[in-house]
């Protein structure tokens, strides 16, 4: 079992910058993604950014440019950095673990971009 604690949404401007926080702990093998996804109102929950244990990383075609994800692996933590944010970019963003034990949500943060 993987627990994860997200931290460091807020509200910002659009145009404004904001960086999340996702650390893990519990039953971490080394082979691992992580990632996150956000939720708008009435909307599914989709795929932002992942990183794998190695550095591989993707991104949603909206956010290409824009965000950047990364990882401590000694710290078992990824971080996304949201830049040139939008109102569009509003919503809940959760962090996502996955590894051959299985799949870890964290509790979701909200993440406000004003106009």
């Amino acid at each position: 079992q993987v627990q994860l604690v997200e931290s460091g949404g807020g509200l910002v401007q659009a145009g404004g910058s904001l960086r999340l926080s996702c650390a893990a702990s519990g039953s971490i093998f080394s082979i691992n993604y992580m990632g996150w996804y956000r939720q708008a109102p009435g909307k599914q929950r989709d795929l932002v950014a992942f990183i794998t244990s190695g550095g591989s990383t993707n991104y949603a075609d909206s956010v290409k440019g824009r965000f950047t994800i990364s990882r401590d692996n000694a710290k078992n933590t990824s971080y996304l950095q949201m830049n040139s944010l939008k109102p569009e970019d509003t919503g809940v963003y959760y962090c996502y673990f996955r590894s051959r034990a299985g799949v870890s949500w964290g509790q979701g943060t909200q993440v406000t971009v004003s106009s």
